[in-house]
């Protein structure tokens, strides 16, 4: 007899799944008995459903396959949810197995029992309950497709009964993944673009993820319009590697003259790109879009010009319609002024100096050396927070170098679990992959140490250990708010992956440092790297309104009045020289 489950494992293998993530146990165990038996599909054990899911997702996000996750009835499969809501915003291709109590038992407040088939509506593109055999394949097959369509999150509730019940065998299996579909933009839509471009004396391109694949294309039409680029976090690996166009990034963990470029452009094209900062787009600029999903058109901010179709075809098809510009002055200007920002502000803490001071460690130095040593094949995994921060200013991506961040959905905690998922989407390549953690992210699923350490995964967790939430105290003292609840008692995570088996190291001096980012990250195998660093660092945003500074000066003035003036002076001191810099000031 094939059960339900066995029939689920089958069509899973012909989609081409690798790993399931999870947690086994009760409802879920037939499903768990038929990847014990299968010859192509491994379960992975994570220590939290959560990971699983994160997990799951940064595989999909490599490989663009299919990935699996998997959660048992009730508490279990609720774990999963925090992971799919990232897989789904950020349109990977993640189907989750949520088993479910007895068929007889749902809707008699049965123990554990919840609704998956109803919870997890929000955060997928597909979520049904197979409640019978004869459901299965078609159910499985149209969540598999969903899942890849999307592409995004599918659910498939199943019940434990279910699932071990007798298959019935009269349909096939059969699963068929076409490749995606290519969207041409509309001639006339094409056309208007490329005389918008051609009339604007100064053209200004914001590059997205939705970019990816076309970095030549971008750069293409980029040139001949001498159009500086800037771009969003997700947009990074798109388009910032071999350009000499960059003019860096805006929004809330912005550097460089992007910013800049945006508001004195005549013309600026939004290219693959859903950037929700609204406050960080010019009101007044004429703008245009390019976007795959024309559902994005336009909800942002102002539109002039809607392009839908892919970033690559759009671009092509450009070719020909845009004429050299003759006059490369705004260029030259964002360009120059980005070189400046980049050593005089983002390249402040970067030097031999920093290195050589006594302490204590600054973030923004961690950042460069481990940018400095890291592989050229490196993927790259990040914690929302000031992570985001020091990786989007100092890390750079190239056509083999990946970043994988909750960016859109920003979720605390995601580096770990992500780097778990890329470490086995290219298992037989051994990819490193470097896990940029903030402590806060990284104690809240620190069980899941014991998975990189049970599979001997490829990954360096580097902890950027504060004894802070860097981005919540930074949050407040704009807002005139002193911190408050954002401060912990310091912890030696080093001794703590040691416990676990894993290979770890401490870093509290800073001319320590070099060395020790070298050595570690040549080595195979796992390893945790916990530096100390600078409390008081401070990230400043490339936009910043009097009322921030209000708050800011707001915030100090009642640190000081409350008796906290040793922590004012440690903050001022920590970022003096980039502060004066922000502000203009010598």
């Amino acid at each position: 007899m094939t059960s339900v489950a066995e029939q689920l494992v089958a069509q899973l293998e012909m989609a081409g799944v690798r790993h399931i993530y999870g947690i086994v146990g009760d409802s879920l165990n037939p499903v768990v008995d038929a990847v014990r038996r299968s010859k192509q599909i491994s379960w992975i054990q994570t220590r939290h459903e959560e990971v699983a899911a994160f997990a799951a997702a940064a595989e999909a996000e490599i490989t663009g396959r299919l990935a699996v996750c998997a959660g048992s009835c009730g508490p279990g499969n609720l774990h999963l949810i925090n992971g799919l809501y990232d897989a789904n915003r950020t349109r990977v291709p993640v189907l989750a197995i949520a088993s479910h109590i007895p068929t007889p038992q749902i809707g008699t407040l049965f123990f554990q029992e919840t609704h998956p088939d109803r919870l997890f509506n929000e955060c997928s593109v597909y979520s049904e309950m197979i409640s019978s055999p004869a459901q299965m394949p078609r159910i499985s097959r149209t969540a598999i497709q969903h899942a890849l369509a999307g592409p995004g999150v599918a659910v498939i509730t199943l019940p434990g009964d279910v699932a071990k019940a007798a298959a019935d065998d009269s349909q096939p299996l059969t699963i068929t993944s076409p490749h995606p579909a290519r969207i041409v933009p509309a001639d006339e839509d094409v056309r208007a673009l490329a005389a918008a471009i051609n009339e604007a004396e100064k053209v200004t391109f914001f590059v997205g993820h939705g970019a990816m694949g076309a970095h030549d294309e971008v750069l293409d039409i980029a040139k001949l319009a001498n159009a500086p680029i800037g771009h969003s976090l997700r947009g990074k690996e798109a388009i910032q590697w071999d350009n000499p166009h960059d003019v860096g990034m805006s929004g809330l963990l912005g550097y460089g003259a992007c910013q800049t470029a945006m508001e004195k452009a005549d013309l600026l094209v939004l290219v693959g790109t859903d950037f929700p900062y609204n406050q960080f787009l010019p009101a007044k600029v004429r703008t245009a879009q390019i976007e795959l999903d024309a559902a994005h058109l336009g909800r942002r901010t102002r539109l002039d010009l809607a392009i839908h179709g892919g970033v690559r075809e759009t671009m092509t098809a450009l070719r020909g319609l845009v004429q050299q510009k003759e006059n490369s002055k705004f260029l030259d200007d964002m360009v120059s002024e980005h070189r400046s920002l980049m050593d005089k502000v983002v390249g402040a803490y970067t030097d031999t100096p920093a290195a050589d001071a006594t302490g204590p460690i600054h973030p923004e130095y961690a950042a460069a050396v481990i940018d400095r040593h890291a592989g050229e094949d490196a993927i790259f995994t990040v914690d929302t927070g000031m992570c985001n921060v020091w990786a989007a200013r100092y890390l750079h991506l190239g056509p083999n170098r990946r970043m994988i961040g909750s960016f859109l959905h920003g979720s605390m905690a995601n580096a770990m679990p992500h780097a778990i998922g890329a470490a086995l989407a290219d298992a037989e390549r051994a990819r490193p992959v470097i896990a940029l953690c903030g402590d806060g992210g990284l104690s809240m699923l620190l069980g899941d140490l014991l998975t990189v350490k049970a599979y001997e995964l490829p990954v360096k967790i580097i902890v950027m250990n504060n004894s802070t939430l860097g981005m919540v105290k930074l949050e407040m003292l704009v807002e005139g708010l002193p911190d408050y609840a954002t401060d912990h008692a310091s912890v030696d995570y080093a001794q703590i992956a040691a416990g676990m088996g894993l290979r770890s190291v401490r870093v509290e001096k800073p001319g320590d440092l070099d060395a020790v980012i070298a050595s570690e990250l040549s080595r195979p195998g796992p390893a945790l790297i916990d530096i100390v660093t600078d409390p008081n660092a401070l990230s400043l945003p490339p936009k910043v309104t009097p009322e921030q500074m209000k708050g800011f000066a707001t915030a100090m003035a009642k640190e000081v009045l409350s008796g906290s003036a040793s922590d004012v002076m440690s903050m001022a001191r920590s970022n003096l020289r980039n502060i004066p810099r922000k502000f203009g000031m010598n």
